[in-house]
């Protein structure tokens, strides 16, 4: 297989500017990774953002993509399958939305819910398709601790990482077996621009950091990857504080 070993030499990334995708797509690239789809909606980033891996000694190619647009995702990505095999998909593309604006703006909660989780459904069927078609490959799924259990300061966001993270984990059982293997990450709060401003949730990470955890993962063959772990056991408890506990937690 060509991406034996967790090192894939071909990676297709939906949400091309996305900061943990390009951190980890740094990481693919100094090991074994020589040819890297960036899919996105076009822009002076994403252009940006593909010369920047150029620079590290891969072939780069940017896609139009939008996940608003789930009528074209088949059309726009059977075209880069229909270059070759991938070894890789990286669904890495999300919004995280303004909490105390989209309550009182249900349309903007609609588009969060819409990109976080419509877009990446179509998408995701549309790749785990081609990758059993080819018969190997790995689809890596960005989802969020914030999907583990709804808080009160995100809980748009959060439900919609929460089915996210549900149809992963089905998507990844309806594939076992298939040669395709499916990995859930779920960071905690991570430094980006996306974040930049916000309060930070303890146990605060990077994408170098989640990049590094990926890369693991892929090797390990992992279904789950925490980041950083001692999240698992934190998440844990959290699922079975009752809920009138839970409401009241500075969380």
């Amino acid at each position: 297989m060509k991406d034996a070993f967790g090192a894939p030499q071909s990676l297709l990334v939906l949400g091309g500017t996305s900061e943990i995708a390009l951190a980890t797509a740094r990481r693919l690239i100094a090991r074994r990774t020589r040819t890297v789809w960036l899919a996105g909606r076009p822009s002076p980033a994403l252009e940006r953002d593909a010369e920047h891996l150029r620079a590290l000694g891969a072939d780069v190619r940017t896609l139009s993509f939008d996940a608003l647009d789930p009528e074209s995702h088949e059309t726009v990505l059977g075209k880069v399958f229909a270059e070759g095999d991938l070894d890789m998909v990286l669904l890495a593309f999300g919004v995280l939305g303004d909490q105390a604006r989209d309550e009182r703006e249900p349309v903007a909660a609609a588009r969060i819910a819409q990109t976080n989780y419509t877009g990446a459904v179509s998408a995701g069927l549309v790749c785990a398709r081609a990758l059993q078609t080819q018969g190997h490959g790995s689809l890596v799924v960005l989802s969020s601790v914030a999907g583990e259990r709804a808080r009160r300061s995100n809980f748009i966001y959060g439900s919609s990482k929460a089915g996210l993270d549900a149809f992963a984990q089905g998507l990844g059982d309806a594939l076992h077996g298939t040669g395709v293997h499916v990995m859930v990450v779920r960071p905690g709060f991570v430094r980006t621009k996306m974040t930049a401003g916000r309060a930070e949730a303890p146990m605060a990470t990077t994408p170098e950091a989640v990049a590094t955890a990926i890369e693991v993962g892929l090797r390990r063959r992992s279904e789950t990857v925490w980041v950083p772990g001692a999240l698992r056991l934190v998440m844990a408890a959290l699922r079975h504080v009752p809920r009138a506990v839970f409401r009241r937690l500075p969380i």
